[in-house]
């Protein structure tokens, strides 16, 4: 194909499914931890479609941006880049849509020990939403909603909080408390959901700590679901309670902490109501 008359063109939906398809087969090697060679990739699909290698490059990034939005993992060495074309989104549709298994990535545990220094880091700022999200990106998130699929994925829930209950003991052993570190319980599998936390730890003075886990696959700022008793424990025992975001668990895991009250940290906004006679 002729390189130079398509520069500057719209990308035609042909093209897009096209450099969509093979994001995903290199994004599904890296999670997989199979080697590939990113030149060739791009390489191959500046033959098939007669782009720019910085056109291809460029809507690399742009599907990271969305990918990210998705709450879904992204190729490390393509950086998000948030200013869309609209077209991106019916493309991205329908390929999700033709592999709903994209949805069910549960990372394996590291081979090696993660230190607890490695995971933790700062939490995001609380702030109101400020950019105009397009409305085809809204439709994406609408359909694939990352807070609900995150919810309802229960054994990325359960791998989040298997980590957690290693990083909990880690700690502690790193603290001198090796007394500490092994009675930290997995209390949602020893006694069942509902007790409005999932994992019991302490600090390193014997105090308990009350660890919610919330997992995702995706980026720092990805929103989730917070339950009705998980918020009254939070607020009956605010000086123990905490959430531990666990997140870009596909990638590199990462952990913040958000405690009590919760209302300086999150925003909450009223998903579902109980209705009742």
């Amino acid at each position: 194909m002729d390189e130079g008359r398509k520069h500057g063109t719209p990308w035609q939906d042909d093209e897009l499914d096209a450099i969509v398809a093979d994001y995903f087969d290199m994004l599904t090697a890296d999670l997989a931890g199979l080697p590939y060679v990113k030149s060739r990739h791009n390489a191959a699909i500046m033959a098939q479609i007669g782009r720019s290698h910085r056109s291809v490059e460029f809507k690399h990034q742009n599907i990271s941006a969305v990918l990210e939005k998705l709450g879904l993992p992204w190729i490390p060495g393509y950086i998000p880049k948030h200013n869309y074309q609209n077209s991106i989104f019916p493309a991205i549709d329908r390929y999700l849509s033709d592999h709903p298994t994209v949805f069910q990535i549960v990372p394996k545990m590291p081979a090696q020990p993660v230190m607890p220094s490695d995971v933790f880091v700062e939490p995001p700022a609380r702030k109101e939403v400020d950019r105009k999200t397009p409305i085809g990106l809204e439709r994406l998130i609408r359909k694939f909603d990352p807070v609900e699929r995150d919810h309802r994925n229960r054994s990325l829930g359960k791998a989040g909080e298997a980590f957690v209950l290693e990083i909990e003991q880690r700690r502690l052993a790193g603290a001198d408390r090796a007394d500490l570190a092994k009675k930290v319980r997995w209390v949602s599998v020893e006694d069942g959901d509902g007790a409005g936390y999932d994992v019991l730890s302490f600090n390193q003075f014997g105090s308990e700590r009350l660890i919610e886990v919330k997992t995702t696959n995706g980026a720092l700022r990805t929103p989730f679901f917070l339950t009705r008793n998980e918020k009254a424990l939070a607020t009956e025992r605010a000086s123990d309670w905490c959430i531990y975001r666990v997140h870009l668990f596909a990638m590199t895991p990462r952990i913040f902490c958000i405690s009590s009250p919760l209302e300086k940290a999150v925003i909450l906004t009223t998903e579902t109501w109980r209705a009742s006679f």
